[in-house]
């Protein structure tokens, strides 16, 4: 094949495949800030609901670890391909089935058991699919071109954000509050279907990365690869751990929780914070681009640094910015987060790989990046919504001052056991 239609397909199924991934998740992100509480719980004060959801949602967290070690697993003695397409299914099946789960007003306490089953699934899912998206892009990628074919996969989030979203504000103007509430929120759950679809045609369509096939013809592949991982890597894992916690804590901190409370304590129309949201999302796609080409021409830990000290400078200013009273203001806010995160989020591919050798790439570079959304996407969302229910909203942005801290630790450290 021409290199180039060869590389032309490998960034597409890179790209498409974790933007279908990464709209599932932000469906339940989006859907969690604007439906869940009062769909899936008992009724309570608004904020109960409001944090018993984010703790389904964080329950993917907790899931996406256990998935990254299953899916590394396989990754790392099948190869990437194969991992990849049963990641995709099993994203894919967990959320459409979600489109059809009953509400607590229905169903009692079976309807959030079950929600936290899918949830489960979904974040199971995903702990496979980043991984195995970057490591396709990585090791095909040509000399000097690591970083800007590693961001493929990170620009699927931005895709993934505005089709999510996108598709909220159109049914949020297309329908009755009433209709939305009742089942308008399910559509997106049911459109994934045909967004696996396409995500399944694309990566059906690719080999085998060179770089897996090369290190199989060198020596079987590790039994239980988890084993040395652990034994032998466990500095890198706990680096690469620390190092992506700032860009999940970003994000969710400048979709799900704004999105929260802008829509309720502070009382913006649904529709007017979502558009807000959307447009904001383009500083993360162009964030992303901006670190991928600068990492190829400095090194990705050079441009990770500088974004964790940006997280540390942004959060100083996040609370402020968001409870402002402001739409403009809360636009150059979100705005400002979704550039930073960019900055931390577009360089992984090039900068998790290198930690670890190839045949325990898929598990490492997964579990690291999957363990660091614990702290980041999971704990940190339910902080915030407690201090703002507590009267300290202005203050929330220190925990994106706080993650900085940490992933700049853990992208200094990443120096030393790389």
């Amino acid at each position: 094949m021409n290199p180039m239609k060869q590389h032309a397909r490998i960034l597409t199924a890179a790209v498409v495949g974790t933007t279908v991934e990464f709209y599932d998740f932000y469906i339940f992100a989006t859907a969690t800030a604007l439906v869940f509480g009062h769909a899936f719980f008992p009724k309570a004060s608004p904020t109960a609901q409001l944090i018993s959801a984010f703790m389904v949602f964080g329950l993917a967290f907790i899931a996406r670890p256990v998935g990254a070690v299953a899916f590394g697993h396989y990754g790392d003695r099948v190869g990437r391909k194969s991992t990849l397409v049963v990641s995709l299914l099993t994203m894919g099946g967990s959320t459409l089935a979600i489109a059809f789960l009953p509400t607590y007003a229905t169903a009692g306490w079976i309807a959030p058991v079950m929600l936290c089953v899918l949830r489960f699934g979904q974040g199971f899912g995903l702990g496979g699919e980043w991984g195995g998206a970057a490591l396709l892009a990585v090791e095909y990628a040509p000399e000097g071109w690591k970083s800007r074919f590693g961001a493929a996969p990170q620009l699927g989030a931005p895709i993934g954000f505005l089709a999510a979203n996108g598709l909220f504000l159109l049914l949020g103007l297309w329908l009755s509050p009433a209709d939305f509430l009742s089942w308008g929120w399910r559509v997106p759950f049911a459109v994934s279907a045909a967004l696996v679809g396409v995500g399944l045609w694309v990566r059906l369509k690719i080999a085998e990365t060179p770089a897996f096939a090369e290190a199989l013809e060198k020596g079987e592949p590790h039994a239980v690869p988890l084993g040395p991982l652990v034994r032998n890597h466990w500095g890198a894992l706990l680096a690469g751990n620390a190092g992506v916690i700032a860009c999940f804590a970003i994000f969710y901190m400048a979709t799900a929780y704004a999105l929260a409370q802008g829509t309720g304590v502070m009382h913006y129309k649904r529709e007017a914070f979502l558009g807000v949201q959307l447009a904001a999302n383009l500083f993360l796609a162009v964030g992303i681009v901006v670190a991928a080409v600068w990492s190829d021409r400095a090194t990705p830990e050079r441009v990770l640094a500088w974004g964790a000290v940006a997280a540390v400078a942004l959060g100083l200013g996040f609370g402020a910015g968001l409870g402002s009273g402001s739409l403009w203001v809360v636009f150059g806010t979100l705005g400002a987060a979704l550039f930073v995160m960019g900055l931390v989020y577009g360089p992984m591919g090039g900068w998790l790989p290198h930690l670890f050798p190839v045949a325990l790439r898929y598990s490492g570079i997964s579990i690291a990046f999957s363990a660091g959304g614990i702290v980041g996407g999971a704990v940190t969302p339910i902080l915030a919504t407690n201090m703002a229910a507590g009267g300290h909203a202005v203050w929330v942005g220190l925990l994106i001052s706080a993650a900085g801290l940490v992933s700049l630790a853990g992208i200094l450290a990443g120096k030393r056991v790389s």
